[in-house]
Formats: C-alpha cells, structure tokens, sequence
C-alpha cells in the first residue's frame, strides 16, 4: 500500500472516532458534558462564549449550588436578606435605575434589592414593601423568621449579645432629624421631608455597623431603620429608638397601618429557602 494510500486510510479511521464520539455525546449528556469540558479548557471565557452560546447561557440561568444566594443568609428553611432593602426602578425600557431612598416610591415601579454600603430605603409602607420584594422574586419577611434571622445561632436580644452595647448598631448618638428641622412636630408632612434621613447623624450606609451582625451574616437588623415584616408589624428599631418597644430583636411596633410610612420604616425581603435561582439578587 501506498503512503498516500495509508493517510487516507488514517484520515477515514480518525473521521470515524470523531463520528462515534459525537453519536455518544447525543445519547449521553454527562459525556458531551465532558467532552465540551475538554474541548474548550484551553479557550478564554470570550472564547467559550462565541463556541458554545447553549452552554454559557444555561450556566447564567442556572439554578442554585446552594440554598440561598449570595446576599442572602440561610436562617432554618428560610432565605433573609443579609442587608436592609434598597431599591432600584424599573424604567418603561426595562432597564433599572437607583430610586430614592428619601422618597415614599408609591406609584413607581420598583424592585428590591439587598446590597452593602448603600442608604437603606426609608419612606416605605408595608404596602410597597411587599410589592418591591414580590418583585424580586421574594416575599416580605414571616415575623418568626426575622427573628430567628436577627437573634442568630445563639438566640440572643441582640444580634451580637444580651446585653446591649453602646456604639455596636446605629443606635447610638444619634440625632432626631424632626427636632432640628420642625421644633420636635411629628406629622406626616413633617416625618416624610426627604431632608430627614440626609442629615448627619441619622441613618448609615448598610453594613457600615460591621459589629452589628452575628453568624447568620445578617446585618443591622437592630436599629438604622425599622423593618416591616408580614404581620403588619415593624421590628429591630432605627437609629433613635431600638428598646421602647422591647428591646433589640424582642422590638415590635404594632401601632400603625400597613399603608403607613415614614423617614424611619424601611424593610428587607426574604424566601424559601431553595425557591431563588443565581439570577436573584
């Protein structure tokens, strides 16, 4: 035979190990999982992209390799946003922008979001608060679960002890917004000014009380700003008050309607646990 001859011969052979590779990856998805794998290892992720297009838009839809996602703690069966919602608006070309957190967001359309070193959302009802994290995905928080979420592994009264500390959650210093801008009135024109929560010394930046935590992950859930949950009640305290109600995670305010809001009533957003997928912020 020939060398030409024998080369052809080759060419034919390698031609029909390539075809029965393809014939077994259609039949066995682990095996052309596989294959793919090592096909493309050597690529740039740009690389990856361009070449298999099914492939890398299934791994950004793909469901959790966890219960919960990142910025949320995993608390018993639950899903609790690690930090107090802020949120972003959906504009009419779907794309999102930061919304205010010193404006009451009714009748914009809105979705919540839980991020670090961000002014937490205040002017909210339980109303809104519900329809943002629905939005999300998510669902206002179950009082069971919030609690269990800020008393964390040990069940303490605050997230970090029993005892309350001075200085650990923004609880402490602090000024009344009402006092300095109105001579102490509280109406509800006076308590939605959006000067309120920009003035020094009242809120802080989510996550900015770094002692104000526990194993859970979760942050400033005593004090910064009150946080709805679904039984028309709102917990932990803000920044001027975390201890006339009950003090720190044991703090309910049960005296309002779930349609009221003011400077002071923020919220975040939690889920069932395994319900999210990567996508969720």
């Amino acid at each position: 035979m020939s060398l030409s001859s024998t080369s052809i011969v080759s060419s034919r052979k390698r031609l029909v190990r390539i075809a029965g590779l393809v014939i077994a990856a259609i039949g066995l998805p682990g095996l052309a999982a596989a294959a793919s794998l090592s096909v493309t290892s050597t690529l740039t992720p740009m690389s990856r992209m361009v070449a298999l297009p099914s492939i890398a838009i299934a791994e950004a839809k793909r469901p959790l390799q966890g219960p919960c996602p990142e910025n949320m703690a995993h608390v018993g069966t639950s899903c609790v946003d690690k930090y107090e919602a802020s949120l972003v608006e959906v504009l009419d070309d779907g794309s999102m922008a930061p919304f205010s957190p010193y404006e009451a967001p009714n009748g914009h359309r809105v979705r919540a979001v839980s991020r670090r070193g961000v002014v937490p959302q205040g002017h909210i009802s339980m109303n809104e608060a519900k329809r943002a994290c629905s939005a999300s995905g998510k669902r206002l928080c179950r009082a069971n679960e919030w609690k269990a979420a800020c008393k964390g592994p040990e069940e303490t009264r605050y997230p970090y002890g029993n005892k309350r500390q001075s200085g650990v959650c923004v609880d402490t210093n602090r000024k009344s917004p009402m006092n300095l801008l109105y001579g102490g009135e509280r109406t509800s024109r006076t308590m939605n000014d959006p000067r309120a929560n920009q003035m020094t010394g009242t809120v802080e930046l989510t996550g900015e009380a770094e002692a104000c935590t526990n194993g859970y992950g979760v942050d400033d859930m005593v004090g910064n700003v009150h946080e709805w949950t679904d039984d028309g009640s709102f917990r932990g305290g803000y920044y001027l008050d975390t201890k006339l109600n009950g003090e720190g995670c044991d703090y309910r305010t049960t005296a309002h309607a779930p349609s009221y809001y003011d400077y002071s009533t923020g919220f975040r957003c939690c889920a069932d646990e395994g319900s999210l997928t990567g996508d969720d912020t």
